[in-house]
């Protein structure tokens, strides 16, 4: 395989992820960047959500707690700068494609990580990468042959090692330096490639996921992530069986009903099939509950009615029968 070759066929599929989550951030004031929170969740969980189906993820910085199991790898000496943190990373792969993150990226999703490995692996480059709003590249939002990796970073250290920064090896080195020797491909995506840099970026990423058109999203994905469920279910489905209950039953009906469809569903297959399957049958508990409101209830009788009689109304009289009396 050349180094301009996508991974192998038979290998399409795997990948690996290092997260570079060590950095000092200077323009927060040197705050604790990778556990700042958007939506309830760090930014470093966030950015774990979004490449969960690797192999392996390595963060690049010291451990800390988070909502996924990763390895923790540190470049030497710590804060080198994002190539040394990188070619520390990458000694922990194994896969032929790594995709290479920032921890910092508050919009980064599932289909962005494919998106980019699809890019990867058809392009025949030997990197895809996003660009932001203005067009400009972001390395650490991308997918990578890892033996284009290894080659350059093989490459840098040798020039470094019979130059002036012999001592210092790759630290201190800007990405851009390894980049510019790779062959790559754009992927434009200002949404995913936004990160909070700075406190006005953080402001603006909490405000984005409160907008209505993404809070729900954003609600389901942080309650997932805190409760440790992987698993993704129509929930339209489920919020029309709160609907029902809630108008068919009584409000609190909502919440409690959706408990018990969960609690019902992780006794049984515990999969979205079987999710599914417990709304429809309360979806159809709670018509049932509501059709019986709204019938008209026969109205009581009056002692001696028949069955067909109106309460209020006379009994109509028998007809006379014929005269016998001749």
């Amino acid at each position: 395989m050349t180094a301009h070759e996508p991974p192998d066929a038979a290998h399409d599929a795997s990948y690996d992820a290092v997260v570079l989550a060590g950095g000092a951030a200077r323009r927060l004031g040197g705050a604790d960047k990778p556990g700042l929170r958007v939506g309830g969740r760090a930014l470093l969980d966030r950015v774990l959500a979004a490449c969960a189906d690797a192999d392996t993820t390595v963060v690049v910085a010291d451990p800390r707690p988070t909502a996924r199991p990763v390895r923790w790898a540190r470049e030497e000496p710590p804060g080198a700068g994002p190539v040394a943190a990188l070619d520390a990373g990458l000694r922990h792969t194994t896969a032929d494609a790594v995709v290479v993150l920032s921890a910092d990226l508050p919009f980064l999703e599932p289909a962005t990580v494919r998106r980019l490995l699809t890019a990867l692996r058809t392009s025949g480059a030997e990197g895809a990468l996003l660009t932001d709003a203005d067009g400009r590249d972001q390395p650490l939002v991308a997918a990578y042959l890892a033996s284009a990796l290894r080659r350059e970073l093989t490459a840098l250290a040798s020039a470094a090692s019979v130059g002036d920064s012999a001592a210092g090896g790759l630290t201190g080195l800007p990405l851009r330096r390894l980049t510019a020797a790779l062959a790559l491909t754009r992927v434009p995506d200002p949404v995913a490639s936004f990160d909070c840099d700075t406190w006005d970026d953080l402001v603006t990423a909490r405000a984005r996921i409160r907008e209505h058109g993404h809070v729900l999203d954003e609600w389901i994905s942080a309650v997932k992530d805190e409760l440790g469920i992987d698993l993704d279910v129509d929930t339209g489905i489920l919020l029309d069986l709160a609907r029902d209950a809630a108008h068919g039953v009584a409000r609190p009906a909502a919440p409690l009903t959706t408990f018990l469809v969960g609690y019902a569903a992780a006794q049984g297959k515990g999969g979205p099939e079987a999710v599914a399957e417990a709304s429809r049958k309360a979806a159809a508990l709670a018509l049932r509950w509501a059709d019986e409101n709204t019938q008209e209830a026969p109205s009581e009788a009056k002692p001696g009615a028949g069955p067909g009689t109106a309460s209020g109304a006379e009994t109509p009289q028998a007809a006379p029968g014929p005269d016998v009396a001749g």
